[in-house]
């Protein structure tokens, strides 16, 4: 069958398969799905709930894969893919083939000038995205209660710093240079990251302690990506207006789009992306703020990431200041779910003091209104927690389909 056919396949064979399972699977929602396709980067759609929808290209594909025992054979191939324009190792089994081929295409609305735009965003911004990514992003996964169940009960749960660097590998690709240049990486890193979605979709309803506690049937569906990509550039940009990071509307357009494309990279239907910030906003309003809340799982991860720093010898980020930044980013709501406690010194300093801050790094104020102490802690935590988000990309970071779930018997790592 030839690669176009193979293409078709996968979506005739997907539709009737999300068909099927559509009749099994009701999952609830607090309310009704309302965000229109509209405002989404198609201009249009069925409007289907997304919490209906998972990856009907990739998940008969990569079943396969696992059922067959061919995983660690594609996992040895495909760690020397590593950037976008290298041709696909040989040796791939034919359907895993065609489907990376179609997978790897940039959208036709992807738009050169914006991801340009995007580079100078990251530049100027880099420092303060380290953070944002690290804690409001990675702290805000802990309490998404599925992604966090998801975590906390797959392989990534055992070793949650090999997770973590995975996920940071996405973070830093997306802010390169040539990101999704030829010469680059995010088209690798997202087609990889699809590939292991669909992997955990076929692993985790096998664990009995996930199933237990699991509020649906299949984990992952795009409503769960679309959530986890408002944990990233909705909630950046949210921090940056409020701590009044001047940014030209151009940069800022480029940066929605850069992850715009990362979402379509990952397999997100083009209605379900938001097409503007104030989209963004309204769709992050109805799928991401509601659902918030600490669980069990959740809060032994957020215990475990906050002792990352210690493990990586940064003697600024120990897990008070990393606490006490976590509630400052994330409200005290959050912070108490999570059992994170009140710092005494370090929660007054950052209310009091965060905004005169930013305001002196950005040029807005002529004089430092902080003592030059606060004033370097604060320089010097914006260095590290950058390091501490980036440490593990300093070796050559694979991203592997799981073949097992986490052993609940084994300590994690």
């Amino acid at each position: 069958m030839d690669p176009v056919s193979r293409r078709n396949a996968f979506k005739v064979g997907g539709a009737l398969g999300a068909l099927g399972t559509l009749a099994a699977v009701t999952p609830a929602r607090a309310e009704p799905w309302t965000w229109s396709p509209q405002g989404s980067v198609a201009g249009d759609g069925a409007g289907a709930d997304p919490l209906t929808m998972w990856d009907p290209e990739a998940d008969p594909v990569v079943a396969g894969l696992l059922d067959r025992g061919e995983a660690p054979r594609v996992n040895e191939l495909l760690r020397t893919w590593t950037r976008n324009g290298q041709a696909l190792p040989a040796g791939l089994p034919d359907e895993l083939r065609d489907f990376m081929e179609y997978a790897r295409r940039l959208p036709q609305w992807a738009d050169q000038g914006k991801l340009r735009a995007a580079v100078d965003f990251n530049k100027k911004r880099g420092l303060y995205l380290g953070v944002l990514y690290g804690l409001a992003s990675g702290m805000m996964s802990t309490v998404i209660p599925k992604e966090a169940r998801s975590v906390y009960y797959s392989k990534g749960g055992h070793d949650l710093k090999d997770r973590i660097s995975k996920t940071a590998k996405l973070g830093y690709d997306i802010g390169t240079h040539n990101a999704y240049g030829p010469d680059g990486e995010m088209v690798v890193t997202c087609v990889k990251t699809r590939l292991v979605h669909a992997a955990v979709r076929h692993l985790l309803p096998q664990s009995p302690h996930w199933v237990y506690v699991a509020e649906e049937q299949i984990p992952i569906s795009q409503n769960d990506i679309m959530v986890t990509w408002h944990s990233l550039p909705t909630t950046v940009m949210k921090h940056l207006t409020a701590w009044r990071v001047p940014i030209p509307a151009h940069e800022s357009d480029g940066f929605l789009h850069s992850w715009q494309v990362a979402a379509h990279m990952l397999g997100v239907r083009d209605e379900y992306i938001p097409a503007t910030w104030p989209e963004a906003d309204s769709q992050a309003a109805q799928v991401l703020d509601p659902i918030l809340a600490a669980t069990p799982e959740g809060a032994k991860l957020a215990d475990r990431l906050l002792r990352l720093g210690n493990q990586l010898d940064l003697a600024i980020l120990t897990k008070p200041v990393l606490g006490a930044f976590t509630r400052f980013l994330l409200g005290d709501p959050i912070a108490d779910g999570l059992s994170i406690p009140r710092e005494p010194v370090w929660d007054p300093l950052l209310r009091l003091s965060w905004g005169p801050f930013i305001a002196v790094r950005e040029g807005l104020l002529p004089v430092v209104p902080l003592a030059p102490d606060a004033y370097w802690l604060f320089d010097e935590f914006l260095r590290q927690a950058a390091l501490i988000y980036l440490a593990e990309l300093r070796l050559p970071i694979s991203i592997e389909l799981p073949t097992m779930n986490r052993d609940m018997n084994q300590p994690p790592r």
